[in-house]
């Protein structure tokens, strides 16, 4: 038996109206119809996947997040940048370069969760845009299987013609 891939993720929110437009309007996401669990809980479509939120009064977990993709990373970046979004302190500056030219940004929801935004290549990004970019190997020198892992599956050569 083998997993065949992710269906949603789910995050928790104080405030699900707030938590549901943060994601509507930074990343575009939409409201799909949602099960009735008794607690206030919304779905959102992203891509072909969901992301669910509901609602709990509890704190954010520390370093727990997901990864997403989105269509304009610079649009992105500008608009978190704006909205005063950007996290620096998990993991010591919000926005890196990766080894393999991948870029991660890291932005905080209204309940606290942290939301990392990718981009596959850092060479089509407008560095004027995106000025305070770092590389994660001048923070932490990347060796040996650092320095082969992504974030993208494609550009791994041991998961090459892998489904």
């Amino acid at each position: 038996m083998t997993a065949t891939g992710f269906n949603h993720v789910s995050v928790h929110a104080t405030n699900l109206d707030e938590s549901v437009r943060f994601y509507e309007d930074l990343f575009g996401m939409e409201r799909i119809p949602t099960y009735d669990f008794g607690f206030p809980v919304q779905y959102l479509r992203l891509g072909e996947l969901q992301l669910h939120i509901f609602v709990r009064e509890t704190s954010a977990p520390a370093y727990h997040h997901f990864g997403i993709n989105v269509d304009n990373f610079e649009q992105v970046y500008l608009r978190a940048k704006q909205m005063g979004i950007h996290e620096s302190k998990t993991f010591g500056h919000h926005i890196y370069e990766l080894p393999d030219g991948t870029v991660q940004m890291y932005v905080r929801d209204p309940a606290g969760n942290i939301v990392e935004v990718d981009h596959p290549d850092v060479s089509t990004l407008d560095l004027d845009v995106i000025s305070d970019l770092k590389k994660l190997d001048d923070r932490v020198p990347q060796t040996g299987q650092a320095l082969r892992s992504s974030l993208y599956n494609w550009r791994l050569p041991e998961l090459a013609g892998r489904g």
